[in-house]
């Protein structure tokens, strides 16, 4: 295939100006669409197809990057295609791409204060969970597994919002919880933050059982918060983890947000007992194609949380399925499906503590700790603290803690990725030993009693060693011999390794 040409790149680009100017109507025209989306589309699988040999990330890399950037392109077409999506959401979504393309100046502006300030990017994003409390007890949720009901206070969880604009340049915030539909804040809910910020785009991980016709239609007119599903795989599944008739609760609501013309997706928990249904034909053409779900996020179970155990964790045989299960869902489907864990090709590895290349992120909690991530339950300094001291959310970021890990990640990734398998880039789940080093040199608080608990538990530390070291050897032959070297099949096409027949069973392990 030929690369786009400058006449094809030009029209791409004044097609986005159009959309940053028009809005949904312009993207709801179809050939202009669909002209868009295939030269995207091609541009993609011509770099899956032909690794740049000058690129400085690895060829298998490379490939990743393209494939998930044609599901992520066929995505966008396909949720928009149905027609059932309302237009605010359509107008919220295009403007954000457009400008995030033509490069806004005062973003730009923003952003450029920050490198002077510090010598590097800020972070892509920010997740914060405005409140514990959730009317659901999952088993191993990090969420709502201490004695207290706690909240953001309403001034507190604006100003992190307003600083990620101001003083960040960015516009993307995760909002998780607990259920963030419980929050409740001085007689205002999470609504009434997200209509007060109508520059950011919000997604939020929810259980969906707390949104009516009342919140759907709401949601509708705002346009600027996707929920985020979560299924712990068919009915008999979620209901053992989340309580007897969740399942048809989040049918339910599927099919209210449906009818009021809300974008949401999927957001999946993978364990020892259900990681191969999550990932089966059946259930990925139900949830996306029947019930129009319009991307999906894979995390895999964390024993951080209430009741943890490492024994929920998918084996490390199981995780390498996962692995090349997923990419030949995105390969074949074309739909954005991204797991955490096993994808951190695509984002240089972790992404924890705001990392310096501005593709990071943080987290903040409903008691104010600031950590490098969701499932890293220590936190060096609380923005409440912050605030009442008069400094801001950059003063967090530049916290030793979140320093440490940053030049951890920089080291890991460096170059042309040989320093690290970025097929086990989690410090917390990957390399739990040298992240224990971490919390004795730094000391952070632990958020609650399960993290304090943790990092005394002798058998969980052995644990997590056992399994680190495990999934380091199954998966470094692949690194190897996929990511850093790959090699072409009998049609040209670069091809990951191995290949589904006989090396199948390699990668189950068996």
């Amino acid at each position: 295939m030929k690369k786009l040409s400058a006449g094809e790149r030009g029209f791409i680009k004044l097609s986005s100006q159009l959309v940053q100017l028009l809005g949904p109507s312009l993207v709801r025209f179809s050939p202009l669409r669909k002209g868009v989306i295939s030269l995207l589309k091609r541009r993609s699988l011509h770099i899956a197809r032909n690794p740049k040999p000058d690129s400085k990330y690895p060829p298998g890399v490379q490939v990743d990057r393209a494939l998930m950037g044609a599901a992520i392109t066929n995505s966008i077409d396909r949720i928009i295609s149905n027609q059932y999506i309302a237009p605010a959401y359509i107008d919220n979504v295009m403007r954000f791409v457009g400008q995030d393309i033509l490069k806004i100046p005062y973003a730009q502006e923003v952003k450029s204060r920050f490198y002077n300030e510090t010598g590097n990017y800020p972070p892509g994003f920010l997740v914060v969970s405005p409140t514990n409390s959730c009317n659901l007890r999952c088993v191993g949720c990090y969420a709502d597994s201490g004695t207290n009901r706690e909240k953001l206070e309403w001034g507190v969880f604006d100003q992190i919002l307003t600083e990620l604009r101001t003083l960040w340049g960015k516009r993307a915030v995760v909002i998780s919880g607990g259920e963030p539909f419980a929050y409740n804040a001085d007689g205002k809910n999470l609504l009434d933050m997200v209509e007060r910020h109508p520059d950011l785009i919000f997604m939020s991980y929810t259980n969906g059982t707390l949104i009516n016709d009342k919140v759907a239609k709401r949601l509708a007119k705002l346009g600027n918060l996707t929920p985020a599903i979560s299924v712990e795989g068919w009915g008999a599944r979620t209901d053992a983890r989340r309580g007897k008739g969740t399942f048809d609760k989040v049918l339910e609501t599927m099919a209210r947000l449906r009818d009021h013309g809300v974008l949401f997706g999927l957001s999946l928990t993978a364990t020892r007992d259900n990681a191969e249904e999550l990932l089966s034909q059946e259930f990925i053409d139900y949830f996306f194609d029947e019930q129009g779900a319009g991307y999906g996020w894979i995390f895999h179970y964390m024993p951080i949380g209430r009741s943890y155990t490492i024994d929920l964790m998918p084996t490390p045989q199981q995780r390498l399925w996962m692995w090349r299960r997923s990419w030949e869902i995105i390969r074949e489907k074309q739909i954005f499906l991204a797991d955490f864990w096993n994808h951190g090709t695509l984002s240089d590895g972790c992404i924890s503590a705001g990392r310096y290349n501005g593709g990071g992120y943080m987290y903040i909690d409903w008691n104010g700790h600031v950590t490098p991530c969701v499932f890293v339950p220590y936190s060096p300094v609380n923005i409440n603290d912050v605030y009442a001291q008069g400094r801001t959310l950059t003063d967090a970021w530049k916290e030793g803690f979140f320093s440490h890990i940053r030049d951890w990640q920089e080291e890991y990734t460096v170059g042309d990725g040989t320093h690290g398998n970025w097929m086990t880039p989690c410090p917390i789940r990957d390399h739990n030993a040298q992240f224990r080093s971490w919390l004795r040199q730094y000391e952070p608080d632990p958020v609650d009693e399960n993290a304090e608990q943790a990092l005394m538990d002798a058998d969980y530390a052995c644990g997590m060693d056992a399994y680190d070291q495990a999934y380091q050897s199954l998966s470094g032959e692949i690194w190897e011999t996929y990511y850093l070297k790959t090699r072409k099949n009998e049609s040209g096409d670069v091809v990951p390794l191995p290949q589904v027949g006989e090396e199948d069973n390699y990668i189950r392990g068996q």
